[in-house]
């Protein structure tokens, strides 16, 4: 049979969640459920539940630049989400190797606080990131204080994240969404800082629940899967924020572990979509 179709093809490249609810798991769940193909490739293996981190073991530097090289022969994306880089040297690592190939739009999502409030990254790791990730991610994603850390300010409210989007799109990379869940307001409210000037404003409604962990990383992952269906980067950090808040909607009545629960990523899954070969 000939063949005459492809995927939307989406590639992680981040850190493991035994639990099921954060990292490659997340990144893999949201990706299908968006009707998107997933490849991975692993940076890091936290020992983790919805409780909190236990313990890191590092990937060597060479199995990441080897994973990345073996999927983009083969399987190339359409968009790569990027996740938990906690050293420098895999920081580099990465964007050598990613330099290789021809330009895809990068989402990344800096991890540097878990939802249990662990911070997961050396401070030397930071500037690295800057220097090197951010010149060529389409979009960062940071949360609250993600942001503080790399605006260098406490962000307490509204008029501090316009200060700190602005300050982190002036640290070089193209385009900063701003995550305001963790604000003390009586709804959420997101900021999307465009790179060309325009700054979007979202909002959405808060309902009570401890079930959101891995929300950081399905965020991302849903922005780098409305990419790879086509959408325009504006477009993809709309739909990728509806499509996190209905996932944790759906799942904030379900107790799954103890700590943090996870969100619903297939509340309403899609069929892999078959995009006709040209």
């Amino acid at each position: 049979m000939n063949k005459k179709y492809t995927y939307p093809s989406v590639l992680t490249i981040a850190g493991f969640d035994g639990s099921g609810g954060a990292g490659i798991q997340a990144d893999i769940k949201t990706f299908s459920a968006l009707g998107c193909y997933a490849t991975s490739v692993l940076t890091a293996l936290p020992v983790q539940n919805t409780q909190g981190v236990r313990s890191i073991y590092p990937v060597p530097y060479q199995a990441v630049a080897e994973q990345i090289e073996t999927i983009l022969d083969d399987i190339f994306p359409d968009a790569i989400k990027i996740g938990m880089v906690h050293t420098s040297e895999l920081v580099s690592v990465i964007v050598t190797t990613l330099k290789k190939y021809p330009a895809v739009p990068i989402v990344f999502d800096p991890v540097m606080v878990a939802t249990s409030g662990h911070k997961l990254i050396e401070e030397t790791t930071i500037q690295t990131i800057i220097e090197e990730l951010f010149p060529i991610a389409s979009v960062i994603t940071p949360n609250m204080d993600e942001a503080a850390i790399l605006a260098q300010m406490p962000i307490g409210n509204l008029e501090n994240m316009y200060i700190a989007g602005e300050k982190i799109l002036g640290l070089g990379s193209q385009s900063v969404l701003l995550k305001g869940g963790h604000l003390d307001l009586p709804q959420i409210t997101s900021l999307y800082f465009d790179g060309e000037g325009q700054i979007h404003s979202y909002e959405f409604e808060k309902f009570p629940t401890n079930n959101t962990h891995g929300s950081g990383c399905t965020l991302s992952s849903a922005i780098a899967a409305y990419i790879a269906q086509g959408k325009s980067l504006h477009e993809a950090v709309a739909l990728g924020q509806t499509y996190v808040h209905q996932a944790i909607k759906h799942g904030a009545d379900v107790a799954i572990g103890k700590g943090n629960g996870p969100l619903n990523h297939f509340f309403n899954p899609q069929k892999l979509i078959k995009n006709e070969m040209v």
